[in-house]
């Protein structure tokens, strides 16, 4: 019996691992189900790093698929790893524009915007096309570096030059605390199963993670021709209102990427398809950092003393 899943990402790669990635699946939220999927694609704008290794039970299942082709089949442990290098390359490449911007604002900012139209690209292309290679998914993220250096420096130079010296690095530390805090207590709600992710829930967080991309791209667009585009990503009563609900939404694509993980690891999917969750699990974090980033940016901007 094949595996049967909602997630597009690990639909590929089943199809691509053939029969030996294929196993027989236990019904959701029942006994022996193990742990953790993404997206990814879904989203950047669309994350994943520790996992507690007993959260993921990797035990054989009954008629479960054979180690086939001499391929050693995806761990835990494969996906954290690799995350970690994603993540890595995002913090090598945000770092070096945060400090260029310093230097040469109009450069960092060329770099910011290749990076997110590069890596809104690459990104589609890897997470509909299921490309599982370290070098799909060191690009991406990259590209993505230099996205969140650039902000990074915009927004906390702007506290800076308003708040004083050092608002904007304590920005920063909050905004980076608080992605890691949501991360974690997304970890915990799913392993408990405070959160089920149903195919329904995976179908709404996935079409609501467009709808929030197609809006940011036209916001984009609309600010070459208004100041400020739509005013979604202004300092605002309208800007809060958009972060908090962007937030709600990168916050649920991880609850998508810990599905897809288990499933995965259940599939028994060959090793290599780990490069296609560190991919989700960075595109989510990224996103999660950048609105929960701005959040922060507009509430002290708005209730500055």
């Amino acid at each position: 019996m094949r595996m049967r899943s909602s997630n597009p990402v690990l639909k590929r790669a089943l199809q691509q691992a053939g029969p030996a990635g294929y196993g027989q699946q236990q019904g959701y939220g029942q006994q022996g189900y193990g742990q953790p999927y993404p997206q990814q694609g879904y989203g950047q704008p669309y994350p994943q790093q520790g996992y507690p290794q007993q959260g993921y039970p990797q035990q054989q299942y009954p008629g479960g698929p054979a180690q086939g082709y001499g391929e050693a089949r995806m761990t835990i442990d494969d996906v954290v790893v690799r995350t970690g290098l994603s993540l890595g390359a995002v913090v090598v490449t945000a770092v070096l524009n945060y400090f260029l911007f310093q230097s040469s604002p109009g450069l960092a900012m060329m770099l910011a915007i290749v990076g997110g139209l590069g890596g809104l690209v690459l990104g589609l292309v890897v997470g509909f096309k299921g490309i599982a290679n370290g070098a799909a998914t060191l690009s991406y993220a990259a590209l993505q570096g230099l996205v969140v250096g650039g902000l990074t420096a915009i927004l906390a130079g702007s506290l800076d030059a308003s708040q004083g010296a050092g608002a904007g690095g304590v920005l920063v530390t909050q905004a980076v605390l608080g992605t890691f805090l949501v991360f974690g207590v997304m970890l915990a709600l799913y392993k408990f199963r405070i959160i089920k992710v149903t195919d329904g829930f995976v179908k709404v967080v996935f079409y609501a993670s467009m709808g929030a991309l197609a809006l940011i791209l036209v916001n984009f667009v609309a600010s070459f021709f208004i100041g400020g585009g739509l005013g979604i990503r202004e300092a605002s009563p309208l800007g809060l209102v958009v972060s908090l609900v962007f937030i709600v939404i990168a916050a649920c694509t991880l609850a998508l990427d810990f599905r897809g993980i288990e499933e995965g690891i259940n599939a028994g999917v060959p090793a290599k398809t780990s490069w296609l969750f560190a991919f989700g699990l960075t595109a989510s974090l990224v996103w999660l950092y950048i609105e929960i980033l701005r959040l922060l940016w507009i509430i002290k901007s708005l209730f500055a003393e």
